[in-house]
C-alpha cells in the first residue's frame, strides 16, 4: 500500500546484537502517535517536517544495553512495529499466520545454523 506509514510518527531504533545489526521502528498513529524507549522516556517531539535524531552512546560515554525478552519501549497510544534484518539466517516463527494472536514472550523466529560437511 504506498504511503501507508507516510504520515504517521517514528521511532526508528538501531541495535547492534551478537548477531548482527537489526532496526526497529516503532510507528504510531498519526496525530495520536506517542512511544516511549526506556532509556529516553517520552519520545513525541514537535510535529513539523525536520528530523530529530538522538546518538545515545555519544551522549551518555556508554551504550544502552538490553538483555533478551527486555523491555525498550512501548506506545503510549500505538500502533505498529516495524523490524529489518540484513539477509542472512534468520527464519520466521512458522506458526504465525495473519490474523493469529501474538503472545508475550513467544519466539519471533530463530537463528538457523548451517553446518558444513568438512
Amino acid at each position: 500500500m504506498p504511503g501507508l506509514f507516510a504520515r504517521n510518527e517514528r521511532v526508528v531504533c538501531v541495535f547492534e546484537s551478537a548477531r548482527g545489526p537489526f532496526v526497529l521502528i516503532l510507528v504510531g498513529a498519526t496525530i495520536v502517535g506517542s512511544m516511549a524507549t526506556v532509556w529516553h522516556g517520552v519520545v513525541n517531539p514537535p510535529r513539523g517536517k525536520v528530523v530529530r535524531e538522538w546518538d545515545y552512546p555519544g551522549q551518555s560515554g556508554a551504550a544502552i544495553a538490553l538483555k533478551q525478552g527486555e523491555e525498550m519501549g512501548r506506545f503510549l497510544l500505538g500502533s505498529t512495529v516495524v523490524m529489518l534484518f540484513p539477509k542472512g539466517p534468520l527464519a520466521f516463527n512458522p506458526d504465525w499466520a495473519p490474523g493469529r494472536d501474538i503472545r508475550l514472550g513467544e519466539a519471533m523466529a530463530s537463528v538457523q545454523h548451517h553446518t558444513s560437511g568438512a
